[in-house]
């Protein structure tokens, strides 16, 4: 991704940078983009914040603090800057002539991550197509040797036609190659989907904030052994497994689908618009909430933004507030099952610990309602 890269990635001194713009989700401990890192591979070893109205054209943070910052990664021996928001191409090159290090952004970082969690062909065609449109993107007068002209006897490429311009046509073919792949991808979900239509399954999916517990849900509702892991985007590609729910006497499609995080890249909600599909044919979302985040408004307010720009917002959905055996027992709920105000629309809520069990019983008894509600004749006249 850049010229400027320390020798070795895996547990490099790394200096954390977050920019406050007077935006309400701003991490001002840096804590979310800690954990990112680390579950990159990468060690933080210094944290930096500051605050400016608009970010600097040439440098984001303006020169003053540039210099600040290339002297806090000195002190503390960091082989590589990471910023919180995502920089321009031109903005991470002239940063990085100017510390004489490499620095690389959030949407770097989470595309690094998803490049090393993706398992299944389909996953990783939509990280490779995500991360080429993000190197499409940073060509642009970034790298220096890119500006020689090449062409002529034995050299690829026409006449005059510069290096630049060879890269970016040969990742536009691999864009395209990619796009091509995962348009079978789909139509293959789509015959599977159809397939599940016609057995009339009534489908559940579980989506919510990164490291919110879905995937320790999804196995304590269907007794399965999907990764899960006390990290971010522990696991990325979609697990569907069949629930006996026997009080409905019927089974239901669960899929558990990939965590959102706030500014996901828009290159990955689209490359991974395949993926998500199964949230938007759902019949219903459980939406999994770390009750014992201090941030979990924010972090519900971006699963719903999220849904939004897939077409799933309409979706009828349950709160899942998870991990309650997290939360101090003098914080606890009076109630374990209430009603939320969810983006206007009243939200069954339930409290449970997919960890120890606590409350699943009841989240069982609700989906029983759900399905058999949704098979009544009642239904569909309502």
């Amino acid at each position: 991704m850049t010229n400027l890269q320390p020798p070795d990635r895996q547990s490099a001194p790394t200096l954390l940078v977050g920019v406050d713009f007077g935006h309400p989700n701003f991490d001002s401990e840096l804590a979310e983009l800690g954990l990112l890192a680390q579950t990159a591979g990468l060690n933080p070893v210094a944290r930096i914040t500051c605050k400016r109205k608009a970010p600097d054209a040439a440098l984001f943070v303006g020169s003053g603090k540039a210099d600040e910052i290339k002297l806090l990664a000195t002190q503390f021996g960091a082989v590589e800057v990471l910023f919180d928001q995502s920089l321009s191409p031109a903005q991470q090159r002239n940063l990085e002539r100017h510390m004489d290090l490499p620095v690389n952004d959030r949407t770097l970082l989470i595309l690094e991550i998803f490049g090393q969690r993706a398992r299944s062909h389909e996953g990783k065609l939509q990280v490779e197509l995500a991360r080429m449109q993000y190197l499409s993107t940073r060509l642009v007068r970034r790298w220096s040797h890119l500006e020689r002209q090449s062409g002529g006897i034995g050299m690829r490429g026409g006449p005059g036609e510069s290096q630049i311009e060879l890269d970016r046509r040969m990742i536009g073919d691999n864009i395209k190659k990619i796009k091509e792949r995962l348009l079978k991808v789909k139509k293959q979900r789509q015959t599977q989907r159809r397939q599940r239509e016609r057995r009339d399954t009534f489908n559940i999916s579980l989506v919510g904030y990164t490291n919110a517990g879905k995937s320790t849900l999804f196995n304590a509702l269907v007794k399965a052994r999907a990764y899960t892991a006390d990290q971010l985007f522990a696991t990325l590609d979609t697990t569907t497994r069949q629930l006996y729910l026997g009080e409905a006497g019927r089974s239901v499609s669960l899929s558990d689908t990939v965590g959102f995080i706030r500014d996901l890249p828009h290159g990955l909600i689209d490359a991974f618009q395949a993926t998500l599909q199964e949230a938007v044919d759902a019949d219903l979302l459980l939406h999994v909430v770390d009750a014992a985040s201090p941030q979990f408004l924010e972090q519900i307010a971006e699963v719903q933004r999220v849904l939004g720009e897939i077409g799933a917002a309409d979706i009828p959905q349950i709160l899942v507030f998870n991990k309650l055996d997290a939360i101090d027992s003098a914080q606890h709920p009076l109630q374990l099952e209430d009603i939320f105000d969810l983006s206007g629309v009243p939200t069954p809520r339930l409290f449970l610990s997919a960890k120890n069990g606590e409350g699943v019983p009841a989240l069982r008894q609700h989906l029983v309602s759900r399905v058999s509600g949704d098979l009544s004749p009642e239904a569909g006249d309502t």
